[in-house]
């Protein structure tokens, strides 16, 4: 739910930690507690689900007044649902009920703070629901041994006790999700709807959902049907067999035989399915149009974002007045590239979710709009360098979708190197300096927060005088933490590499554990002119 931040190496690794972590909810694991107190004596079985924080400051704003009355009925109401567990009790309840939804949490956890009215709204719809889901929490901090047991080994961690038997969460974080999720997994898939009243009502209550009409709930198609809806983890399905009741749903239906449709609240609402009815190609339709045009990226999303199918993803970063003007435009593009390429929009004044990624680009501290993009097939991004206009951003994505787009390879500025007997090389000059210099040329590939680079730029310092009388051998020096280059793939630092005339693709990696009389040695040996080697004096 939380993943890692980007390194400045690949955005492939970035999106192969966070792939990985959308398999769980369980954030941002901690070391587990060690010390367990149960003061309690008694079971106590209905506790409030979550104490609502004192508000700090002046009278706040109505709006403000408004959510926090909500968010307090709906946690109230929670706490007569929600059964608190503790040493005494925890293995009672889930021995004596068939299904317990379980919330692992720690006060101090801002994560498990943000869950809480999200498990507390899902208590309350699935109450209303008529669900047979117990749900439950446990303070892990508190009840450690207990957490052990039960397998919560971070927070906050989501687990669903069948039987007695755990199944882990894999589905979203808002509570409308957690309640899809519970109630698929114990026993109802898709809800039917038999009247123009109880579609009007669904619509009311469901943002996005995938509409099923059949004459007759049975046969291949039908059971397909359900197939993928038991398998989904995400999406409300609802089966309608009069064709009246699923106008309702989706307006512009025109069917005469079964038909799958999928819903959002969003401009573009509507999508009609036209595969065969297998499950897997109904997933796959699925997975490639659950997103809205543009999807608004946060914590709570971010996992499910990352594991879209759709590789291209185009993500602008704009501070959120600035994309109040820019996402109506920026949704008319996205429509020309449904299901090829995922539009995404991330606030750029909030540095947990914006900062790792413009650390990618070296313009981490941009207030201004930013437009990127990702191709996720081959770990390459790319940066749009003129202004972010729709007609720019539209050409920007064709390119990208055609292949015809340069992958953007970060560099500081050009620096002045004269007179300097240690160039120094970004991203920009690498060619110049290095590859296509008719120079030998000794690179030290290196990084800021390097502990042991300091000693082999020294080394490297003194060689450079050393060999100061060498025509055709250049010492230079590269900051890999701020430029990039295709051709230039380290990721251990410091490296030494030796680029020798005559052969640039094939340079020779030096030890840097070596003293700088063994390293001269060693240089001397890859020289051509031999005769240009000065006199071994170190």
């Amino acid at each position: 739910m939380f993943p890692a931040k980007p390194t400045s190496r690949s955005m492939l690794f970035t999106f192969t930690i966070l792939l990985l972590l959308s398999s769980t909810i369980f954030v941002a694991a901690n070391e587990d507690p060690t010390v367990e107190t149960d003061n309690d004596g008694a079971d106590s079985d209905l506790q409030e689900l979550i104490a609502i924080d004192e508000q700090e400051g002046g009278g706040g704003e109505e709006q403000q007044q408004g959510d926090q009355q909500k968010e307090a009925e709906v946690l109230s109401k929670a706490q007569r649902i929600v059964l608190e567990l503790n040493s005494d009790n925890a293995r009672r309840v889930i021995d004596q009920n068939e299904f317990v939804l379980i919330l692992g949490y720690a006060p101090w956890c801002a994560r498990s703070a943000e869950l809480m009215p999200q498990f507390a709204e899902a208590a309350n719809k699935l109450k209303e629901l008529g669900s047979p889901v117990l749900m439950a929490k446990l303070d892990a901090e508190r009840y450690p041994k207990v957490a052990s047991t039960l397998g919560i080994k971070g927070f906050p961690t989501l687990l669903l006790f069948v039987n007695g038997t755990s199944q882990v969460y894999t589905g979203g974080f808002s509570g409308e999700d957690i309640v899809i999720w519970a109630r698929k997994k114990t026993g109802v898939p898709v809800i039917r709807i038999s009247s123009s009243v109880e579609a009007e009502d669904f619509q009311k209550k469901y943002h996005l959902f995938v509409l099923g009409l059949f004459d007759k709930f049975e046969g291949h198609d039908y059971e397909e049907f359900i197939k993928a809806a038991t398998i989904d983890n995400e999406i409300q399905f609802v089966e309608v067999s009069s064709s009246a009741v699923a106008k309702i749903l989706f307006p512009n239906i025109n069917a005469k035989d079964n038909f799958i449709g999928i819903v959002k609240s969003e401009p573009e609402k509507y999508t009609a399915y036209g595969g065969i009815f297998e499950k897997d190609t109904i997933l796959q339709f699925l997975e490639y149009n659950k997103f809205p045009l543009v999807t608004i990226l946060t914590e709570l999303n971010s996992a499910r974002v990352y594991s879209s199918p759709v590789k291209l993803q185009v993500i602008v970063f704009a501070d959120a007045d600035d994309f109040k003007n820019l996402i109506r435009p920026l949704q008319e593009v996205a429509r020309k590239f449904i299901s090829k390429i995922m539009f995404i929009y991330i606030d750029i004044a909030d540095e947990n979710q914006a900062k790792p990624f413009l650390t990618l680009f070296g313009i981490e501290d941009s207030e201004n709009t930013v437009v990127t993009a990702f191709d996720n097939r081959m770990s390459s991004k790319y940066l749009l360098e003129s202004n972010p206009t729709s007609s720019n951003i539209e050409e920007f994505c064709s390119r990208l979708l055609h292949g015809s787009l340069s992958p953007y390879f970060k560099s500081q500025p050009i620096p002045d190197n004269k007179e300097k007997i240690l160039q120094v090389v970004v991203g920009k000059t690498l060619d110049d300096l290095v590859l296509s210099s008719p120079k030998n040329v000794l690179l030290e590939v290196y990084t800021p927060w390097c502990i042991s680079c300091e000693t082999t730029t020294k080394q490297i310092e003194k060689l450079a005088k050393h060999f100061k009388g060498v025509d055709n051998l250049v010492f230079a020096r590269i900051d890999a933490s701020a430029n990039e280059h295709p051709k230039l793939l380290v990721d251990d630092y410091p490296t030494l590499l030796f680029y020798p005339v005559g052969d640039k693709e094939n340079p020779v990696k030096l030890s840097t554990k070596s003293s700088s009389k063994d390293l001269a040695t060693v240089i001397k040996s890859l020289l051509r002119a031999k005769e240009d080697v000065p006199k071994d004096e170190l």
